[in-house]
């Protein structure tokens, strides 16, 4: 385990962490004394230093221990951030494995509309067993509402955040690493944020052998000033989709094709001819 200068890893020391509807998230905790204060870390690239720090104050509570409040606002930026223990002005920061955690609240979250930006926040469990924040702030984004897998094709279900369709909207396909794009158009709901569209997989197979990898958005309006949204799904309890939801596999043109979902919980889809 890599730490951070004027950290100690080797803790303890636990917090409880309650998620409501409105993005706020409340950890508690055993404190050693009331000068004692959390930081949250933007976790850096590989490589990289930190830059990005956020401190939260501690509050004493009923049963003795202590409690803080990372409100709504002001928004994290999107990223990985952990949480550490600062005991005391200059003392060295502590890692802090997670105790219960009530994430119930955030359960249904994409049944609520959300305004531009979209900011969600996450907590979770790390590989090596410490309590940490996904965190994501876009200015828009396309929640999967479901998807519908045959031996040939997938239909998305999917609604949009932080802005609305119009007449002109497209979904999509963009070929990683090649520039090549499939244009789908999506089938809008009336009040221009639900949307579904399906994707024919025998359009996704090349000739060549290897890996083709198709990240999915959709674009609200003419392609012409505006920007392409994200699919994926980030409006609930689960921090990381990936490894999670597995879905089936179709075999078309010699290809292997499967949607699933990113490291940052998008929706790509991969036809792999290897």
């Amino acid at each position: 385990m890599t730490t951070q200068p004027g950290t100690t890893g080797a803790t303890g020391l636990r917090a409880d962490c309650t998620a409501d509807a409105d993005g706020r998230i409340t950890l508690t905790l055993e404190a050693p004394s009331a000068a004692a204060h959390l930081l949250l870390r933007l976790r850096p690239k590989k490589g990289q230093p930190e830059k990005i720090l956020h401190t939260l104050d501690l509050e004493p509570v009923e049963d003795g221990r202590f409690r803080a409040v990372l409100d709504s606002e002001p928004v994290l930026a999107e990223g990985r951030w952990d949480v550490y223990l600062v005991p005391e002005p200059g003392a060295p920061r502590q890692r802090l494995r997670p105790g219960p955690r009530d994430l119930r609240a955030l359960v249904d979250g994409h049944r609520r509309d959300r305004p531009s930006p979209v900011a969600v926040r996450i907590p979770y469990v790390t590989k090596d067993g410490y309590l940490a924040m996904r965190a994501w702030l876009r200015t828009a984004h396309a929640e999967v509402a479901g998807i519908d897998v045959t031996d040939r094709t997938m239909t998305v279900r999917a609604r949009l955040h932080g802005t609305s369709l119009t007449e002109g909207a497209a979904v999509r396909l963009r070929l990683r690493g090649g520039g090549t794009v499939r244009t789908l158009v999506p089938r809008v709901e009336d009040d221009g944020r639900g949307f579904s569209f399906t994707v024919d997989y025998g359009e996704l197979v090349g000739d060549d052998a290897g890996n083709r990898v198709w990240d999915l958005s959709v674009q609200a309006g003419p392609a012409e000033g505006t920007a392409p949204v994200r699919i994926g799904r980030l409006l609930d309890d689960v921090a990381d989709r990936k490894e999670v939801f597995v879905f089936p596999e179709a075999v078309v043109g010699g290809a292997v094709v499967r949607p699933y979902y990113t490291v940052d919980n998008d929706l790509s889809v991969l036809a792999d001819r290897t």
